[in-house]
């Protein structure tokens, strides 16, 4: 049965947790795990978003997706300072969808939750800093603390997962039943092989010109070809393990990683705490108060594909649902409006 359409008319103002998406995948990912869908409300003329309205447990939420074609942390910007000005009782966000993992600790299908790292709170700019002596490259981009409310919620969910384990599998069958369309792309298959190459071996095509074919996460055209034509010795063996959800940092910026060695240099210079990289969260910097979530769908290599992207949206948007059972309505309300924030500097 899928989620129930109600035709009660509520108000911009009734709307608490704002939920930004980069991709049309993802933005599938997260309707499909609301309870219920709103019917939608004007904008006004000035806001050229289009929400998806609904709710999960107690909380109204408001989904947005980037424009098609338009990724990267200045669209995402765009997007997230219209909602707050369209739907004022915002108190916090989340940005949610699909990253690249950092091998070895984070696996194709994990969860990466972005959470207070040393000087960064969830969320590093890499490509943001400034040059310093001998050579070194400070990075100074970072996303506002996340509201207190979704750090404790955060923390007890941590408990709950190390205790019984997630109730994402839960929410996957959900999906199942509510939306059996979604099956073949949205849930994990045997087709879905976890694959990761040795850092210094770099991907081979069918031409003579080897290297991965120019794409990013956010493109949804047709991009990298799979391996077919790599060399399978070259692979990482490692032992099957079930999906785990990572807390920790995520790298953000303008540009995609497709290349494994940079990808290890970057983590390297962030004392290796980075998790996942990706290219939108780094835009909500300072005007959309959030933890962003990723499911992970590549490597952040050369032999990245899009065969897992469905997939990693779903148990992205799973969690955000679990992370949202777990923050009481009422901590919610104590959390200043992100509009009346940002309107004091």
């Amino acid at each position: 049965m899928a989620a129930r359409m109600t035709t009660e008319t509520r108000s911009h103002d009734e709307y608490t947790v704002g939920w930004v998406c980069a991709l049309s995948k993802e933005q599938t990912a997260a309707t499909a795990m609301l309870d219920q869908r709103h019917a939608c409300l004007q904008n006004p003329p000035n806001d050229s978003n289009t929400y998806t309205l609904g709710s999960i447990g107690k909380h109204n939420i408001v989904i947005a997706c980037l424009p098609k074609g338009r990724i990267g942390t200045n669209s995402a910007a765009t997007v997230a300072t219209s909602m707050i000005s369209t739907f004022p009782s915002l108190r916090f966000g989340l940005m949610v969808g699909i990253g690249g993992g950092i091998p070895p600790k984070v696996r194709l299908g994990d969860v990466v939750v972005s959470t207070p790292e040393g000087q960064f709170p969830g969320v590093v700019q890499w490509d943001s800093g400034k040059a310093k002596e001998g050579g070194n490259f400070e990075r100074t981009g970072s996303l506002n603390s996340p509201p207190a409310s979704l750090l404790t919620a955060l923390t007890k969910l941590e408990t709950e997962h190390a205790m019984n384990g997630s109730a994402i599998p839960e929410y996957l069958d959900e999906l199942k039943e509510k939306w059996p369309r979604l099956v073949p792309k949205y849930l994990r298959s045997d087709s879905l092989e976890d694959v990761l190459f040795r850092a210094n071996y770099g991907h081979v095509a069918e031409s003579t010109d080897c290297g991965a074919i120019p794409s990013s996460d956010g493109d949804e055209e047709e991009g990298e070809e799979n391996c077919r034509f790599c060399d399978k010795t070259q692979v990482v063996r490692r032992k099957p393990r079930d999906m785990r959800v990572h807390h920790g940092l995520i790298a953000s910026g303008n540009q995609a990683i497709n290349d494994a060695a940079f990808r290890d240099r970057l983590t390297k210079d962030l004392g290796g705490h980075v998790l996942c990289v990706e290219m939108e969260a780094a835009g909500l910097m300072n005007n959309f108060p959030c933890i962003v979530i990723r499911g992970i769908c590549n490597y952040a290599d050369s032999h990245k594909n899009k065969d897992w992207q469905e997939h990693a949206a779903a148990m992205a948007a799973a969690f955000a649902k679990e992370l949202l059972h777990y923050v009481q309505p009422g901590d919610v309300d104590r959390e200043r409006p992100i509009s009346d924030i940002l309107s004091q500097g």
